[in-house]
């Protein structure tokens, strides 16, 4: 190797960048899977040396903040996931957090304000429906349907309101609701649509893509989802105006939409007065939102640039995946409440999601039990009835019809996972534990 002094800066980033793949190279040697003794995860972040690559790449630069990469990012995300624009946050709840408060904001006519009802489901993960909580509106819960996990059309209608001002509802494990009846109703009744896609990248209804539909969508890049940046999310929109707002929301609530490290973008930066600043206030430093920094790290959006590359083949590999073990396991029909598309639905799996059967001779946690017993990695479904969750026993809301199914899927749904991790040994090996399992019921 030559000696540092001699090369140039771009011969020293080309010997680094091919170390990087060597050590790689010799990490990912030693991996294997031993049927018994590794651990066939539940989900688990894919990726080889082009995102190692890429995080140094961006380390040495050393622009921490959000910068070119997370730009760059922001540009191809939205174009993946069709819409006009995309915004990097630091997690999903975070997305979630900056989406649906964006609703109050009082730029927005119709804006939500204290007392209003938002429907969404307590069948939830908590941070879809925590940040309608902290705005002071009032979550409206329905029940979903067992098999799809998602909420129908018509509860979401008999659960209408004088006050309902904005549906707020999750593509639950990938799977779509019916988004597009969904989306008419909401536009017929003037309320916002908020799609929480954080487990649904990928897939879509009707030919369309989840996320399209709404007036915002959010993602989240959580290592257990399509696609990762470690910790990380994004909003999606197509409104110019709402995503305006979003970004005030993420960018401290300021007023002023220079990216970090700009001055004055819009030519006036000291000739504004809003509220009852002096005329000539710093926008930069002027605050439309009660707003938060929700921002993520360049170096989160050089791996993510990566990562959206492979998007196309983790989705086919979750499908291809939950559709083997799904034919497989219905031979357990008897016990087992099988997941189920909606038609023209094309999901994009989060896992392959069972519920036990109440008439079955053994528990979920007999089940589940015996399977971690053998390695094999199981969850429940997120929270399963959030209003049985101690956080929430003090929290106004209002329920519509009886969350039977909720209840249902907090004491019998599990699930098993489906991500491109999981190669074919691996696939066979968490079937033939099911297997083992039900023989005794023969």
């Amino acid at each position: 190797m030559q000696s540092s002094t001699s090369m140039s800066e771009e011969s020293i980033r080309a010997e680094i960048d091919r170390l990087v793949t060597e050590l790689w190279r010799e990490r990912s040697s030693r991996a294997r899977f031993e049927p018994g003794k590794s651990t066939v995860n539940y989900a688990g972040r894919v990726f080889d040396d082009a995102e190692i690559r890429a995080l140094v790449r961006s380390s040495l630069d050393f622009w921490l903040t959000a910068g070119p990469e997370t730009a760059a990012f922001e540009r191809d995300l939205a174009a993946a996931a069709g819409t006009r624009y995309s915004l990097l946050v630091n997690s999903g709840s975070s997305a979630n957090l900056c989406a649906i408060s964006s609703l109050g904001s009082h730029k927005l006519k119709n804006a939500l304000r204290p007392g209003d009802e938002v429907i969404t489901t307590a069948a939830s993960f908590p941070t879809t429906v925590n940040p309608i909580v902290q705005n002071g509106w009032v979550p409206v819960f329905v029940d979903v349907e067992l098999g799809t996990y998602n909420v129908s059309v018509d509860a979401v209608r008999a659960a209408l309101s004088d006050r309902t001002r904005a549906v707020v509802l999750a593509h639950a494990m990938g799977f779509p609701f019916d988004a597009p009846a969904l989306a008419a109703l909401c536009k017929e009744r003037g309320l916002f649509l908020v799609e929480d896609c954080c487990d649904a990248l990928g897939a879509r209804i009707g030919g369309k893509a989840v996320g399209t539909f709404g007036d915002f969508a959010t993602l989240s890049f959580y290592p257990a989802h399509q696609m990762t940046t470690g910790e990380g999310g994004a909003v999606l929109s197509s409104s110019g105006k709402l995503n305006w707002i979003a970004r005030s929301f993420r960018d401290w609530g300021r007023d002023c939409w220079c990216e970090p490290g700009e001055d004055d973008a819009c030519r006036k930066r000291f000739g504004y007065q809003l509220g009852t600043l002096p005329l000539g206030f710093d926008h930069k430093y002027t605050y439309t939102h009660v707003g938060y920094n929700l921002k993520a790290l360049d170096l989160q959006a050089a791996i993510g640039r990566e990562q959206l590359q492979k998007l196309p083949g983790f989705v086919a590999a979750r499908r291809e995946n939950w559709r083997a073990m799904r034919e497989h396991v219905s031979r357990y029909e008897e016990f087992l409440v099988l997941p189920e598309a909606l038609p023209d639905s094309d999901p994009s799996p989060f896992g392959l999601v069972l519920t036990i059967r109440e008439t079955a001779p053994f528990t979920r946690g007999e089940l589940t039990d015996w399977l971690e017993s053998r390695k094999v990695q199981t969850r429940g479904l997120f929270a399963g009835n959030l209003l049985r969750h101690p956080a929430y026993q003090g929290v106004r809301h209002r329920v519509v019809g009886e969350l039977k199914n909720a209840d249902a899927i907090t004491e019998r749904t599990f699930f098993v996972g489906v991500y491109p991790g999981i190669d074919k040994a691996r696939r066979d090996y968490v079937l033939g534990a099911f297997d083992e399992f039900f023989r005794k019921f023969d």
